[in-house]
């Protein structure tokens, strides 16, 4: 149980670490170049900031997290942790999508320093994938846990989803997204799955769903009309676990039903905000931020058992 909610601090930790990358430089700006506008070289005001902020902020992350959370558990050899059966593999997803957001993050933040392309990509992921990467090496010295190649698996992915865009079109043009909805399994569990819904919203793997979704016009000819916002997606969930590789038959002296543990898949349209222009550069910057939420639509959920379903608004 203390493997699954340490995910979970460790993920609020990366997030938080990535919000004070970006922080300071929102004070950095002295020059005639509007703050919100992309340099068209390497603007050293800028990047000089960014160095800083990175910095501090990987070490304040590294720093807080050893002492908030690997200083109570004793520390032993480096060792591996086989933990790729829990949970459906749906935890291992949630790190495909962090190891793509930071990566995707660090290098729209080195975009806006001025830095081509190319090079803004390469080091934006290398920036992810090594936050992640010192996370996981700080596991593997953990008795309590251990260093998971399964973990490290997912954040290459997810790194390389960004990456391998980014060189080939200069663009995300398949975004890594997801959506929750409440479910009826954390009563059975709360302690894993969260006892209120702010503690669910990051435990309750029932709830989650991973999208990959394709921005169509982006696929298309320039000169095609379609809507540059509209975007397909498909999906993954899983439902009915109580527990990380099995379920509990009883919690606190009450009986747990048996639930079926199965796989869904998603089929859905999706809305791409961050393709909605707007002529305020705030607002603009905020929609990459917050673009990793999949807008609910209708939607046709596959089960692995071969059951269709249809939703007129699936969240």
């Amino acid at each position: 149980m203390m493997r699954a909610i340490s995910k979970y601090v460790k993920r609020i930790t990366a997030v938080v670490a990535v919000i004070l990358f970006f922080v300071p430089s929102v004070h950095a700006q002295t020059d005639t170049l509007k703050f919100w506008d992309t340099a068209n070289e390497y603007h050293p005001k800028r990047g000089n900031v960014i160095i800083i902020s990175s910095a501090v902020a990987y070490s304040g992350g590294m720093y807080g997290l050893y002492n908030l959370w690997y200083k109570q558990y004793p520390q032993t050899s480096f060792h591996f942790f086989n933990d790729t059966k829990e949970w459906m593999q749906m935890d291992k997803l949630g790190h495909v999508g962090s190891a793509y957001y930071i990566a995707r993050w660090s290098g729209d933040v080195l975009k806006w320093s001025g830095v081509k392309s190319k090079k803004s990509a390469i080091i934006g992921t290398a920036v992810g994938y090594g936050f992640q990467l010192s996370i996981e090496v700080m596991d593997g010295f953990s008795k309590q846990w251990g260093f998971s190649a399964g973990d490290l698996t997912a954040n290459t992915i997810g790194a390389g989803l960004y990456l391998s865009q980014e060189l080939l079109w200069k663009e995300q043009r398949i975004t890594y997204k997801i959506s929750y909805h409440d479910t009826k399994y954390p009563q059975y569990n709360p302690n894993l799955l969260g006892s209120n819904f702010q503690e669910q919203l990051l435990k309750d793997y029932n709830g989650q769903t991973y999208w990959l979704s394709a921005n169509i016009k982006s696929f298309l000819n320039k000169e095609s009309k379609f809507p540059s916002w509209l975007n397909m997606a498909v999906g993954i969930g899983a439902e009915g676990m109580v527990g990380a590789e099995v379920n509990l038959n009883e919690y606190n002296g009450k009986a747990v039903p048996n639930f079926y543990r199965q796989r869904y898949f998603y089929l859905s349209p999706d809305i791409d905000i961050t393709r909605i222009k707007t002529k305020w550069g705030a607002v603009n910057a905020l929609k990459k931020v917050f673009g990793f939420i999949k807008v609910p639509a209708p939607a046709l959920r596959l089960s692995q058992d071969g059951e269709l379903k249809g939703y007129a608004v699936f969240f």
